[in-house]
């Protein structure tokens, strides 16, 4: 499953989310790919107003202030309904 973090440079709220996003991805097994939204324009685009954001499987399941709890259960129930397909 991809999981992507997309952010941006001297964003304060994405390098908190930085921190709980690897910790649920590490536990759950996983590898999160940094983005920086600054480097295309359609990311600047879709994201310059919500970032810090959280995709996996092509769907955004987190942004803005980024909740541990939330993000692991979004994150485990994506990761078990990827390995039933």
């Amino acid at each position: 499953m991809k999981v992507y973090f997309y952010t941006r440079q001297g964003c304060h709220l994405c390098e908190d989310a930085w921190l709980i996003v690897n910790i649920a991805a590490e536990e759950l097994g996983l590898v999160v790919m940094e983005r920086n939204i600054e480097e295309k324009d359609e990311w600047m685009e879709e994201y310059g107003l919500m970032i810090p954001v959280v995709e996996a499987s092509g769907e955004v399941i987190a942004y803005g202030q980024v909740d541990y709890a939330a993000l692991f259960t979004k994150l485990k129930e994506k990761l078990t309904n990827n390995l039933k397909k």
